[in-house]
């Protein structure tokens, strides 16, 4: 064991090199071929911070996949990151009311809170605790190199850096590992922000040693590459609540209309499936395809000469059809907040009794038990 930790710079940067990637993709192969045969062997742990309405690229992006995963048998559990929302703001806004529509997205797309346990940080004293261990086991300069903190700053158009910017992997790293998850849904750009948790819980094996001599205390969370195809905006852009280029899950079916209508295209009336030339066309007919199922070559080959304003015509049907029992649920959902509450208290008071069981281990590891 050594007190000084290795530097961790190498390791991030490594995560996303090719060959760690090839290695990465055939291991998230093996793990859905696992959950098929024994999903109890895996705990997910993923999440949202609540900053906005959630809208389609969230839906197409992870949280279909997180109702498929839940589902599946995959013991689920789905953190409302209101602490992380400081991260890069001034105040929290009107976090309550966002939270609320969050939980109401959440049951409408189909999360059970019978299967799957859904919380939020400020409600989870043990889990934030883990903070100050795991702050111990990091130093500045990796934070400051950290993918996932120059991304966060870049975003913030450069503003002076918080101490909780600072931090924000290794509190992500607390949230994975406070319920001892071993599986993280991420696509690839976020592979350094999941070895940073690696990283965490590795140096702590190494610095603090074990409860039980069999098992180091957490788990090596490993990732589930996400398959979603990108869903841009309707600038043509990331889809993105702060660039107001989003059709959000609960919006009506006037507003989606009105809004695909003014989804920028191109002066080509012949309509292709070409992602690098016309991303913009194609933007549109892949979320016709992930509406309907069908492949986006068929469709813009029965589209033909029918223009932008057929594209439009298509892309708004398949849409509001296939999000019209969604919407319809969560409009009753919306109507009653006492649930809503319910459902996040229960969800809260489950992850306390999980957090409170690993903070002990990690006491005992600690040699801190009072």
């Amino acid at each position: 064991m050594t007190d000084q930790p290795q530097d961790a710079g190498d390791q991030l940067a490594a995560s996303t090199s090719e060959a760690s990637l090839r290695r990465t993709e055939a291991r998230s192969a093996e793990i859905e071929a696992q959950i098929a045969v024994d999903p109890s062997q895996f705990r997910v742990m993923t999440g949202d911070r609540p900053t906005g309405n959630l809208h389609l690229g969230h839906y197409f992006g992870s949280l279909a996949n997180r109702v498929r995963l839940q589902d599946a048998g995959v013991d689920t559990y789905i953190l409302v990151a209101d602490y992380q929302v400081i991260t890069d703001r001034d105040g929290t806004g009107p976090i309550f009311e966002r939270v609320l529509g969050m939980m109401a997205d959440y049951l409408a797309i189909g999360l059970d809170p019978e299967k799957t346990t859904i919380y939020a940080h400020s409600a989870v004293p043990s889990l934030n605790q883990l903070l100050l261990p795991f702050l111990s086991l990091v130093t500045e300069s990796e934070l400051r190199r950290n993918p996932t903190v120059k991304a966060e700053l870049e975003a913030t158009g450069d503003r002076p850096m918080s101490g909780l910017l600072l931090t924000y992997p290794v509190h992500q790293a607390a949230d994975i590992l406070f319920c001892k998850a071993n599986l993280v849904p991420v696509g690839k750009d976020q592979l350094p922000h999941l070895e940073q948790t690696r990283v965490v819980a590795r140096r702590f094996d190494e610095r603090y040693g074990r409860v039980d001599p069999a098992r180091p205390v957490f788990p090596q969370a490993e990732a589930l590459l996400s398959k979603a195809s990108t869903v841009l905006g309707l600038d043509g852009t990331k889809m993105s609540k702060t660039k107001g280029n989003v059709i959000e899950i609960g919006m009506d079916a006037g507003t989606t209309a009105n809004l695909i209508k003014k989804a920028v295209t191109d002066s080509d009336r012949f309509i292709t499936y070409d992602p690098q030339n016309r991303p913009e066309v194609s933007n549109l007919i892949m979320l016709a395809s992930l509406c309907t199922g069908r492949d986006p070559v068929a469709i813009a080959a029965d589209l033909g000469n029918a223009g932008g304003g057929g594209l439009k015509k298509l892309v708004t049907e398949a849409v509001n059809e296939f999000f019209a029992p969604i919407r319809a649920r969560r409009v009753e959902l919306a109507a009653d907040p006492g649930y809503l509450l319910e459902v996040l208290r229960k969800g809260n008071a489950h992850a306390n009794e999980v957090g409170e069981a690993t903070l002990a281990e990690v006491r005992a590891a600690m040699n801190m038990t009072y």
